[in-house]
C-alpha cells in the first residue's frame, strides 16, 4: 500500500513530513491516539480522519479509511499512492493491454444477446477482472494529483 508502511494513517503523516507529536497537536488529539491509530489498535472516528486529511493534505486518506472501516468492501478498489507519472503509465498500459487483447469486442459479443451463458461465463469473468484493474489504476491516477512526490 505504501513505500513507508502498510498503515494508511502513518503513511499519510510521514508523506506530510509530520512527527507524531506535530500531527497530534495539529489535529487536536493526543500522541497516544496517533500511536493507537498508526498501530491499528483503534480506528479513528470520521471527524479525526477529516482533520487528518486536512493536516496531512491527503484527501485520499478518507477513501482508504472508508475502505477499512467498511470491512474492505470489494467493489471499492484498494488505492496505491503513486506519483502522477507512474499512475498515468499504469493506467495507460492497462487500457492498451485491454484493447490489444480485443476485450472490448469480446464483451460486445457476450452482451449481444443480453445473456451470459455458461460457455461465456469464464471469459466474462476475465474481462471484468481486467476492467477492475483499469478502475483501480484510474483511481490511483485520481488520487495521485492530491499527493506530493
Amino acid at each position: 500500500m505504501s513505500m513507508y508502511d502498510t498503515n494508511i494513517y502513518k503513511t499519510a503523516r510521514i508523506k506530510a513530513g509530520k512527527t507524531q507529536e506535530g500531527a497530534a497537536e495539529a489535529i487536536g488529539i493526543s500522541v497516544e491516539s496517533i500511536k493507537a491509530y498508526e498501530s491499528y489498535n483503534r480506528l479513528p472516528p470520521a471527524e479525526i480522519v477529516d482533520r487528518m486529511c486536512i493536516v496531512y493534505d491527503a484527501l485520499y486518506l478518507a477513501y482508504q479509511h472508508n475502505r477499512i472501516a467498511s470491512g474492505e468492501i470489494k467493489v471499492v478498489p484498494e488505492i496505491q499512492v503513486l506519483d502522477l507519472p507512474r499512475a498515468a503509465i499504469q493506467l495507460i498500459n492497462k487500457v492498451i493491454a485491454f484493447a490489444d487483447r480485443h476485450r472490448d469486442r469480446e464483451l460486445l459479443q457476450i452482451a449481444e444477446d443480453g445473456v451470459i451463458d455458461e460457455s461465456e461465463r469464464e471469459l466474462f469473468g476475465e474481462i471484468v477482472a481486467e476492467l477492475d484493474g483499469i478502475i483501480q489504476a484510474a483511481t490511483n491516477l485520481k488520487v495521485s494529483e492530491h499527493t506530493r512526490t
